[in-house]
């Protein structure tokens, strides 16, 4: 096997952010995966935020004497 298919077998790896590293280096087109990549984590963060404060809710309903 070619060192070039070995290249190309690899998976791509997934963009990852790291909060506060330098972005001088990242092409348009990175800066806007990373941009996608954080909007999906704040949704998954609010929806997960949503859920405790329901459920923190429903016990303090439950438990309100």
């Amino acid at each position: 096997m070619a060192i070039e298919d070995d290249i190309f077998a690899q998976p791509k790896k997934k963009p990852e952010h790291e909060i506060g590293q330098p972005l001088d280096a990242l092409s348009v087109g990175e800066l806007a995966e990373r941009i996608e990549l954080l909007r999906v984590e704040i949704a998954r963060l609010e929806a997960a935020r949503t859920a405790k404060a329901a459920s923190a809710a429903a016990a303090a309903a439950f438990f309100k004497t």
